[in-house]
């Protein structure tokens, strides 16, 4: 309930934002900085998600039990993961790899790597943002998730590394 909430919330406050930065653009910038802060701020505590910013690409994660699809029986845990990718740099970057590290609570970890994310190397222009969602399964209820993308400058082919911050993999029934 509360993930596509948190995503409809998310989307409503960048358009609202977007409209009111457009409708002020010579007045009262510092409140609409300070609003869209504000709404961040909330979203991100509600929403848990998590983010960081790489040579002004921020990534943004929020991660989802999938209790449909897991079994905690025989010990097999379903999330999903939904990625959302802004470019605040000048330049416009294309993502062509990805890297995660993957661990559970027993202390496993496995390494995913591979070309684009999704089947897909997007494009991504300056002031623009791409955003998908995948998944992965566990053997355990609890375990967590971070990585990197390789990302190319299309001005230059200057390709460098964007984080994708560590984010946790947690059945909601564990905090009960």
């Amino acid at each position: 309930m509360y993930s596509s909430l948190c995503y409809q919330y998310y989307i409503s406050t960048y358009t609202i934002l977007a409209n009111i930065s457009e409708k002020n653009k010579n007045h009262q910038i510092e409140n609409t900085i300070s609003i869209k802060y504000s709404v961040e701020t909330i979203l991100t505590k509600l929403c848990n998600m998590v983010s960081a910013i790489t040579n002004g690409v921020k990534v943004s994660v929020r991660a989802e039990y999938q209790p449909s699809y897991s079994d905690d029986k025989n010990q097999h845990h379903v999330f999903t993961y939904h990625i959302f990718i802004e470019n605040n740099s000048e330049y416009t970057v294309q993502l062509l790899k990805r890297k995660w590290d993957i661990s559970d609570s027993n202390g496993f970890q496995k390494v995913v790597a591979g070309e684009g994310v999704v089947g897909q190397q997007p494009t991504i222009e300056p002031g623009e943002g791409y955003q998908y969602v995948s998944g992965c399964n566990l053997r355990t209820n609890m375990g967590q998730m971070k990585g990197f993308y390789v990302m190319e400058r299309m001005l230059d082919g200057h390709q460098f590394e964007v984080e994708i911050p560590a984010f946790n993999l947690i059945a909601p029934f564990k905090f009960n």
